[in-house]
């Protein structure tokens, strides 16, 4: 099956120090989510010993991912004061995802960003820890010029404070200023990984970014509709890289500082990864249809000509493997893998 031939994929990788976990405790949030749970099957799949700790909202869930290899703590990231642990290791994933959210729910967007972070920061430092690594976006970035291109990480463009979607990207900024904070303070050993848009197997059925809807797309046989001109640059990367990107910043990174986790090869506008699944994917057997309706119902952010540089995530020894091409076909292999089995 494709999603654990990943999971094997990112335990081979011999670049990152995956004998630094051994005996050891890590504490996981957004561990439910895409990212969070491929880092917790990741680590169960390694053949060492390692206690893995999981902040969840719905232990019930969570046990039908991860059954009883996974100690739970059953709460909110916003309030960590009554979880009796001390972890040698902290990744922090917990975040609100659906960009309809962040426009309905902005304030909670916020706040889950900010002050669930600084309940981690806290914990991570009562606890000291060997290493953290906070899970931001390339939506930290906000809205770039060109002229900036290729976005290395000490680059940041424009976020309109005012807009509501806004919530989300500037709240991983503010995320990131607090992990930047504990680190110049009290020599907090956290790391920062941004990641570009993540898709593959793991992934949840459910999901509706943009990635699952246009594998569905191929699957149903429906033609794929744009609700925008698609003019923003995508910048991606297969989940396996991801993973493997977020474990060699955990392990392998320098403190205090931020890497950016993407494919620079495969940086391209929306329209043309519609054009390419409905063309190459589909072979044809689908068509993209633009359908633009007033206002921003869909909570989309705004277009950006963002073109992101792994270079200094590369310079640890990390690459990027899977081609969208690929991606696409393997995680159009999954959703139907899943869906066989349920």
């Amino acid at each position: 099956m494709i999603l654990n031939e990943d999971i094997k994929c990112i335990t081979s990788d011999s670049v990152i120090n995956w004998d630094k976990l051994r005996d050891s405790s890590v504490l996981v949030t957004g561990a439910t989510g895409f990212i969070g749970s491929m880092c917790i099957r990741t680590m169960l799949e390694l053949d060492i010993p390692i206690t893995i700790y999981a902040i969840v909202r719905d232990k019930q869930k969570a046990g039908k991912l991860f059954g009883d290899k996974v100690h739970y703590l059953t709460g909110d990231v916003r309030d960590v004061t009554g979880f009796e642990v001390t972890p040698d290791y902290v990744i922090h994933g917990a975040s609100v995802t659906q960009s309809r959210t962040m426009v309905d729910s902005p304030a909670d967007t916020l706040d889950i960003s900010i002050n669930g972070t600084l309940q981690m920061l806290s914990l991570a430092q009562k606890s000291g820890i060997s290493s953290m690594v906070y899970i931001s976006s390339m939506e930290t970035y906000g809205i770039t010029d060109e002229s900036m291109n290729p976005v290395t990480e000490d680059k940041l463009g424009y976020v309109d404070l005012y807009a509501a979607r806004s919530s989300y990207s500037e709240g991983k900024r503010a995320a990131e200023c607090l992990c930047a904070a504990f680190y110049h303070q009290y020599d907090l050993p956290v790391k920062v990984a941004r990641l570009a848009l993540t898709m593959g197997a793991g992934i949840p059925l459910s999901d509706n970014r943009v990635s699952m809807q246009f594998a569905r797309s191929v699957i149903e046989g429906n033609d794929i509709v744009l609700h925008t001109p698609g003019r923003s640059l995508s910048n991606f990367c297969y989940v396996s890289d991801s993973i493997r990107g977020i474990f060699t910043v955990l392990l392998n990174g320098d403190d205090g500082q931020a890497y950016n986790v993407c494919n620079d090869n495969e940086t391209r506008s929306i329209s043309e990864i519609a054009g390419l699944v409905a063309d190459d994917i589909s072979n044809g057997a689908i068509k993209v249809n633009i359908d633009i309706s007033e206002g921003n119902s869909f909570g989309y952010a705004p277009d950006v000509l963002l073109r992101l540089s792994s270079e200094k995530l590369r310079k640890l020894g990390w690459s990027a493997d899977v081609g969208l091409a690929d991606a696409y076909r393997r995680l159009i292999q999954y959703i139907r893998e899943e869906s066989e089995n349920r």
